[in-house]
């Protein structure tokens, strides 16, 4: 596949969706966008991929929109502008309910809609230089897209904090307040993420990890009563699949499954 700012590839089950523009700090513009979204959705479909990491080139994960992008955006109009906010958001929502697990690797700096694109991926690990921030109050504008993951992730407190400030934290105050899940050195970095990959294809079945990602989405909006109706009816219908009858019959007898 073609693309001018992002790559993708597939190794040992594991699709690699690769951000390409390392001179522009693989800052974000709309045909980027445009191409993350269509290799998402590739990669959903791939038969021989399992597990998705998304990752960058160069010493910066993502600076955020670019400068040239800014500009533009001046001269939209109103509808020009919800037009853009809704291709943004378009992202954001597939990585969030995208039927294979997204693991973010971070290994650069990962600033207001390039920390966002970190933030809603399930599950990400991080360099210990690396530096998150949404820095968007700095320059008129508001972190807003984001700020609805944000909230379901690290709580209003934590959010607010970071969203208000705008100031920049550290990749272990990220781990620490659940923005990311762990830090590595940066020479651990990619084996880090790999051996997490590569541990999800190995010891879990696609469709659990499938079932169970969309129904933590879809709990996010429901009363207490509501989430255990529905936990209730999910954990009726995985007893009737065929992963569940395997994962089973293998635990019983004591035989070893390979996913």
């Amino acid at each position: 596949m073609n693309h001018q700012f992002v790559t993708y590839s597939v190794r040992d089950r594991v699709g690699f969706i690769t951000l390409d523009r390392a001179d522009k700090r693989n800052a974000l513009n709309s045909h980027l966008i445009f191409e993350l979204k269509e290799l998402f959705e590739y990669a959903e479909k791939d038969e021989n991929c399992k597990v998705i990491v998304l990752q960058a080139k160069g010493d910066v994960f993502s600076a955020g929109a670019d400068l040239e992008y800014l500009q533009s955006l001046q001269s939209f109009s109103r509808d020009e502008n919800i037009a853009d906010s809704n291709h943004l958001m378009g992202l954001f929502k597939q990585i969030y309910y995208l039927k294979k697990v997204v693991i973010a690797s971070v290994q650069g700096h990962a600033i207001a809609g390039g920390c966002g694109l970190a933030s809603v991926c399930d599950l990400s690990i991080a360099s210990e230089s690396a530096k998150f921030g949404y820095s968007e109050v700095k320059i008129g504008f508001i972190p807003a897209i984001v700020s609805v993951f944000l909230l379901r992730k690290i709580g209003e407190g934590k959010t607010k904090e970071l969203l208000l400030t705008g100031k920049t934290i550290s990749a272990q105050q990220a781990t620490d307040i659940g923005l990311i899940n762990r830090c590595v050195p940066k020479e651990n970095l990619e084996q880090s993420v790999l051996d997490l990959a590569q541990k999800l294809c190995a010891t879990a079945s696609a469709d659990s990890l499938r079932s169970t990602k969309l129904m933590l989405a879809e709990m996010q909006n429901l009363s207490l009563d509501e989430g255990l109706d529905l936990a209730v009816n999910k954990n009726a219908m995985a007893r009737e699949s065929e992963d569940c009858k395997k994962g089973i019959d293998a635990f019983l007898n004591k035989k070893n499954l390979n996913w």
